[in-house]
């Protein structure tokens, strides 16, 4: 396994607020690592801990192989980051902006403008590139902010938050362009607050609360770490809700919950109870429109982990961003 980024026991503190408490990260080559937390966590300190913009005040990390305190530049030469909010500049066009992040990354002016038209092309962006920044739609500032990201070829990209104030469609778009990026073998760190978001891309997840990390693994098997499964049944006619609630509560290991006017759940404690209830179904001759059993959400699993619902940035990570030029 070939680590992108690897950090141990890295800790930080803003005055009184301990943001970081000694997180172990690492995210294999070609992957998406997904962080997520609660209000206060500190996955924006780590971010920008791993982006070289503030340093740690003890552990380490390395990224693309440099360490982040001893080999700041290498490290930000290797890295792109896309922030919570487009960092676009608006008095520019989309091709000034791209040009500009090109010639400060050291790009010949013809070198600058080939990569500024390829990735305006690959981020369907071609025909807007030569109006102002300020007339793009929220989702071309987006795409616009992640292609510059991506100006230098970087081997690893930080996502912090990237679909912020995004419809579902425009996040589609985004979630297309991360997977697309992670096919070409660029390994990708993802913050959100959206967990289906995380669900959706992330090959593993981190979960980090109160600075600490709680739990490490795929989706699939956090969800699993939690525990039970649910059986939903919506019957084709209402009136069969009562006999199909005293199917479900003779499987559940608690009370069956009306989520829906016409749908019934329990958690069970394994598949057993599916055929259970088709058996039962089928005796009783009553039709479904629908007949599910489902591993926990990552919401629930979050709530589980957390005591709380996932949230946006939080005050430990509301620190001054500080970058040497």
């Amino acid at each position: 396994m070939t680590l992108a980024i690897e950090a141990h026991g890295l800790t930080k503190r803003f005055g009184s607020t301990q943001a970081l408490a000694g997180i172990d990260l690492e995210v294999e080559q070609g992957t998406i690592l997904g962080v997520l937390g609660p209000n206060g966590a500190g996955k924006t300190t780590a971010v920008r801990i791993l982006a070289t913009l503030i340093t740690p005040d003890s552990g380490t990390a390395r990224v693309a192989g440099y360490d982040v305190v001893k080999d700041p530049r290498e490290v930000r030469r290797s890295i792109g980051l896309t922030g919570q909010y487009a960092s676009v500049d608006e008095d520019l066009t989309g091709v000034q902006n791209l040009v500009m992040i090109g010639r400060l990354l050291g790009l010949s002016s013809r070198g600058a403008k080939a990569r500024a038209a390829e990735l305006l092309a690959e981020f369907d962006l071609a025909e807007a590139g030569s109006r102002l920044a300020k007339t793009y739609s929220g989702g071309m500032r987006r795409r616009l902010d992640l292609a510059a990201s991506l100006i230098g070829r970087p081997s690893v990209v930080y996502l912090d938050e990237p679909t912020t104030g995004l419809d579902p469609a425009k996040r589609d778009d985004v979630w297309n362009m991360v997977r697309s990026l992670v096919r070409q073998g660029t390994t990708v760190l993802l913050t959100t607050q959206y967990l289906e978001e995380a669900d959706a891309l992330a090959n593993v997840i981190t979960v980090i609360d109160h600075g600490l990390v709680i739990a490490h693994d795929t989706p699939q098997g956090l969800k699993r770490q939690v525990g039970g499964q649910t059986l939903e049944v919506r019957p084709l006619s209402v009136s069969d809700l009562g006999a199909v609630r005293g199917m479900l509560a003779a499987v559940g290991t608690r009370e069956p919950e009306q989520p829906a006017p016409d749908l019934l759940s329990v958690p069970v404690a394994d598949s057993s109870a599916l055929d259970y209830v088709v058996r039962q179904l089928a005796d009783a001759r009553i039709p479904v429109a629908e007949l599910a059993l489902r591993l926990p959400s990552l919401d629930e699993v979050f709530y589980s982990l957390t005591g709380g619902a996932a949230s946006g940035s939080a005050p430990a990570d509301s620190a001054p961003i500080l970058q040497e030029v």
